[in-house]
């Protein structure tokens, strides 16, 4: 038994040497192409993105990270107006690899501030924001296009250069050679900040550009947690003498970020009118939901907020959903868009769509996809893996946002107010009680109507660091269902301008 255990160990030990040995020479049979081609001897922070090739991966590597590194190529995917390149974040000596999508600006890719979009889940790929809802295309459901996709007038790059990341590992065309994984929002801060830190100082282009993190749903989650990581790097690389990311702000679409307002939220839209004129729960319903929300929330702060225990929260939130959630998912209402049935994955037959068109044998080679097996929308492993830690709920999110903000980082929190999941309410509800040194600013400002092209689009509280916006008959994926709101209201947020 113990020979047997000693030649596994010295099999694993040889094979593991030899990928190490076989990885460290591809790199370096890579990057010496890359410096041929470019004349020789480039060094990191002296290329520009124009010099990567269509016919094979440029390999980006960075002292700093010596166990990552950035795969790219140039593709023809999507927009043919602009630059397009995709490729693979590896981590880990090569063990895990997280698929990107990159879209140069329509209107000055040389200048214009760069954003990076995230989905939620978690475990949802980023081609749902991108082939749904904010990206340069969309995924055709009228089949009438010969290429799978429509134009998008409305795509976020029009004044913004964009990434569409595919994290943690096992979402969307990200996988792992061995089975490894990330299991919670903290660790996979640290492959975010290196992804874009090894992609800023390669590229010469994008020395002290502008950056936005922007995403959806446990993006409430994801993104404050992603961009402290990055303040606090930045920090260090201060007191090194180092380049920094040039992080400006925060965007949250319909997000999740601090569970005590959830169910609140939740209930009110179900039974009261903050959504619709008349309620569309029944009576009988609503009056249960109202006697168990006290007990829901007394349980919430008792196990998961006040104190966290891992038993207790586990229980609290189980008999918050038996008692505040399961009524919703009865009625076969989309709970990401109240005004509508719940149709295909996810509630959406775009889902079913996007998965057939990635599938498609031509638009992997196109995009350098790796993985074997069938893209998938959203993975029920990764998400059970975030879950088993509770990562939602052990960790004060919103703790996240006051310290970004009181360290000048603007926030931007908005919300479509059909949906039912991550709830305008909830959020409002939250952010009006987040404890930061300038809260009180923000109590003193009043609502308003915000304008777009002539209509009224919903409701916005502003001040200069932090902004709350509702958009009127949107659901959870608000550039979906309102388009030109969605992307007047990004527009805006890039100038600095009033909603």
């Amino acid at each position: 038994m113990l020979w047997s255990s000693l030649l596994l160990f010295s099999l694993f030990f040889f094979s593991y040497g030899h990928l190490v040995d076989k990885y460290q020479e591809d790199i370096s049979s890579t990057q010496t192409r890359l410096q041929q081609n470019l004349g020789g001897g480039a060094a990191a922070g002296t290329l520009h993105l124009s010099s990567v090739a269509s016919d094979d991966y440029t390999v980006l590597r960075h002292s700093r990270f010596p166990n990552h590194r950035i795969r790219v190529r140039k593709t023809a995917f999507c927009d043919q107006t602009v630059n397009v390149y995709t490729g693979y974040l590896d981590v880990d000596a090569g063990a895990k690899h997280l698929f990107f999508y990159f879209f140069e600006s329509r209107r000055d890719p040389d200048k214009d501030d760069v954003m990076m979009w995230i989905n939620g889940g978690p475990g949802c790929s980023s081609a749902m924001g991108l082939l749904m809802e904010l990206g340069p295309c969309s995924i055709d459901m009228t089949k009438s296009s010969p290429n799978g996709t429509v134009w998008n007038p409305h795509s976020w790059n029009q004044e913004a250069n964009i990434f569409f990341l595919d994290q943690p590992v096992g979402v969307g065309f990200s996988y792992a050679d061995y089975g490894e994984t990330i299991e919670t929002t903290e660790d996979a801060a640290k492959n975010v900040q290196a992804f874009i830190s090894i992609f800023f100082e390669t590229f010469s282009q994008f020395t002290g550009r502008r950056l936005h993190l922007a995403g959806e749903s446990y993006g409430g989650r994801y993104l404050p947690v992603f961009a402290s990581e990055i303040h606090d790097q930045n920090q260090i690389a201060v007191s090194e003498g180092r380049p920094v990311l040039n992080l400006k702000s925060v965007l949250i679409g319909n997000g999740i970020t601090d569970i005590s307002t959830l169910y609140l939220g939740r209930y009110e839209v179900e039974c009261g009118r903050a959504s619709l004129d008349v309620p569309f729960q029944s009576i009988s319903a609503c009056v249960r939901m109202k006697m168990s929300l006290p007990r829901c929330q007394e349980r919430l702060y008792k196990g998961c907020i006040d104190r966290f225990d891992a038993i207790d929260c586990r229980a609290a939130v189980d008999f918050c959903d038996n008692e505040l959630s399961t009524s919703m998912w009865s009625t076969g209402r989309n709970v990401y868009d109240i005004s509508k049935p719940c149709e295909g994955n996810l509630c959406y037959k775009e889902n079913d769509a996007i998965a057939q068109y990635l599938d498609l044998p031509e638009i992997r080679k196109l995009l350098g996809v790796e993985i074997p097996g069938n893209f998938s929308a959203c993975s029920d492993v990764v998400g059970g893996n975030f879950n088993s830690h509770l990562d939602k709920w052990g960790v004060h999110t919103q703790d996240y946002v006051a310290n970004l903000l009181d360290r000048g980082v603007r926030i931007l929190i908005y919300a479509g107010t059909y949906d039912w999941q991550c709830n305008w309410i909830a959020n409002k509800l939250w952010v009006d009680k987040l404890s930061w040194s300038q809260s009180a600013v923000y109590q003193q400002e009043s609502w308003r109507e915000w304008m777009v092209n002539g209509r009224v689009a919903g409701e916005v509280k502003q001040t200069d660091l932090l902004t709350f916006v509702t958009i009127r008959e949107a659901g959870h994926m608000v550039p979906h269902d309102k388009p030109a709101e969605a992307w007047a209201m990004v527009s805006r947020w890039l100038t600095g301008a009033m909603m």
